[in-house]
């Protein structure tokens, strides 16, 4: 390896990636100090799936590198989710502008730069920020990821499981935390102890400390997060009119102090996918990729359970074309068992000046594959925007490592104005489905006997007109919004939809487009509740022939076959 000649090891890396297919580009390769932009260094599009890590220390680079993979595979047609952790992510609606110092980076990789804009939804949790609010049900989210939430203990955890399942059985709807704290109340007093006497017991002790966890929850501001309209995963799949795939930018605002949170309503969100996508195989290229930004977060302190949830998602989502990125400062904050299952690396600077820091390069260093460079050297001195790369190719194998100069982003490395993102919300077809809040009757209207209230402001009835160099996703009316839906379900949920071609629709507008029906309010659940809507689901899958049988399975068995492997269900699977 020694004698090698520079000549030679740009010869291994043209040929490494020297591939077939579509492919992201990422930059240009470096060796022996030497720029060499006849030597590219690429992604192919369909290994996307086969999942990634970007790694580095603070400050070099790494969500600059999401941002340049994340405009590529919208170009490619490939939907993608960020979540915009520092706020400068929603520079991807607005084009950058060149200058002379841009301009001679572009050229010296071989980019053919030019400044562009992209279609981006704003997203943000519970309404917590400009973007069209995200909610999630209580029962949707199930006891695994909630306990990792509240913080609770494995004791405490079972008992909240023992919560789910028996509001489950009594179709009690678990919508929101004053659900969960009735049903929870109801169990510790005389008459839930009775109901309870066949499934085992809750102590007030127990209950106790998760009433309180769910207080601190409420005091501070997250019950914004669960309730209704639960935000459809399916969302996350469109794509443009003119082809391009829509990048979902999640803003996190205020949440930096609450990382358990954000971290938990990621993974919540991974696990709703995993449930409600069918099978894929390999593929062209990926249906999705999702960026999950300060994965640390989701590991640290995490239980064993959450911990082979996690690995099983990761491991089987690539199978129904979902592409995970962890985006984190070394591989060692993430576990053995899903990293190995990472095939593309990119690697950023990483700093060593404490022993653990040394650890941790070392530790690093012995991931990568055997290599042309001295990678302890070669990965603390990389400058910002560079770093060492080595992915899978089109046949399945690593390819040589190559310390690469990354491309430059085409949009805004920083925030959009907020003029421009306002615009773009209030412009959006998605806030008319998940603007407004509601509070339909649930366990709380049930065991208490008291009415449902609205619990929040209606989305702004005429939304201002976005720029017209803006793109809206949605923003072209009802009939493409409809279409695109239908398109979801069809091809890539796979199965059918309940929604008219718009060529079928009777009345319509003065425009030629036609009127939306009102958005439908989840009524009580006539008697019969969940096993009906199971046998309904099963009847539509298999044949009304078998309906029947679908009725003679036990309750209990139908109902653990709707939660998933975080214990997540959801209605639209019920």
């Amino acid at each position: 390896m020694a004698n090698k000649s520079t000549a030679d090891k740009v010869a291994t890396i043209q040929k490494g990636y020297a591939l077939e297919g579509a492919t992201i580009e990422l930059g240009a390769a470096i060796v022996d100090g030497e720029l060499h932009k006849d030597a590219p260094v690429r992604l192919p599009l369909s290994m996307m799936n086969r999942h990634g890590l970007v790694a580095g220390a603070t400050g070099t680079g790494k969500t600059v590198t999401l941002h340049m993979m994340a405009e590529q595979l919208s170009s490619a047609g490939v939907p993608v989710f960020l979540a915009d952790i520092k706020g400068d992510l929603s520079g991807l609606a607005t084009a950058a502008a060149g200058s002379d110092k841009l301009a001679r980076r572009t050229e010296s990789i071989g980019q053919a730069w030019s400044g562009k804009t992209f279609p981006v939804e704003f997203l943000a949790l519970g309404g917590d920020g400009d973007g069209v609010p995200v909610r999630a049900t209580i029962t949707s989210f199930g006891p695994i990821l909630l306990s990792r939430v509240l913080e609770l203990n494995d004791t405490q955890e079972s008992s909240l499981q023992l919560v789910f399942h028996f509001a489950d059985k009594n179709n009690l709807e678990l919508v929101d935390l004053k659900d969960l704290r009735a049903v929870i109340q109801f169990l510790i007093s005389d008459e839930g102890k009775e109901a309870l006497k066949d499934l085992g017991g809750l102590s007030k002790a127990t209950a106790g400390v998760i009433l309180r966890e769910l207080v601190t929850l409420e005091v501070q501001g997250m019950e914004r997060f669960f309730g209704e309209p639960e935000f459809d995963t399916a969302e996350l799949l469109r794509t443009a009119p003119d082809g391009r795939g829509v990048i979902s930018c999640l803003e996190l605002p205020t949440l930096q102090t609450k990382p358990m949170v954000f971290s938990t309503f990621l993974m919540w969100l991974l696990a709703d996918l995993f449930e409600d996508l069918p099978e894929a195989g390999d593929l062209d290229k990926p249906k999705l990729v999702f960026f999950l930004d300060e994965a640390h977060l989701l590991f640290n302190d995490a239980s064993k359970a959450f911990l082979e949830a996690i690995t099983t998602t990761v491991r089987l989502i690539r199978s129904k074309g979902v592409g995970i990125f962890f985006v984190t400062q070394t591989p060692k904050d993430v576990p053995a068992d899903v990293l190995g299952q990472l095939a593309n690396r990119v690697q950023h600077a990483l700093r060593a000046f404490t022993p653990e820091d040394a650890k941790a390069l070392k530790a690093t260093v012995s991931t990568f594959p055997v290599s042309d460079y001295d990678l302890e050297e070669t990965l603390t001195s990389a400058g910002i925007g560079e770093a060492v790369i080595t992915v899978m190719n089109e046949r399945g194998a690593p390819t040589p490592v190559a310390l690469t100069r990354l491309r430059a982003p085409e949009s805004v490395m920083g925030p959009s104005s907020a003029e421009l993102v306002r615009s773009t919300v209030a412009g959006s077809a998605l806030l008319a489905k998940y603007g407004t809040a509601v509070d339909n009757v649930s366990a709380y209207e049930k065991l208490t006997g008291k009415a449902g209230a609205a619990t929040g402001a209606a989305a702004p009835g005429q939304p201002p007109v976005p720029s017209p160099e803006v793109f809206v996703p949605g923003s072209l009316g009802p009939t493409a919004i409809d279409d695109e839906a239908r398109r979801i379900e069809e091809e890539i949920l796979g199965r059918p939809s309940s929604r008219q071609p718009h060529s079928q629709t009777g009345t319509g507008r003065a425009d030629g487009m036609p009127v939306p029906p009102p958005p439908a309010r989840r009524q009580a659940p006539p008697s019969g509740g969940m096993m009906d809507d199971i046998t309904g689901a099963l009847g539509g899958a298999l044949g009304s022939g078998l309906k029947s049988m679908a009725r003679s399975m036990g309750t209990q068995l139908g109902r653990e076959l709707l939660r998933g492997v975080f214990g997540t269900s959801s209605r639209r699977r019920r």
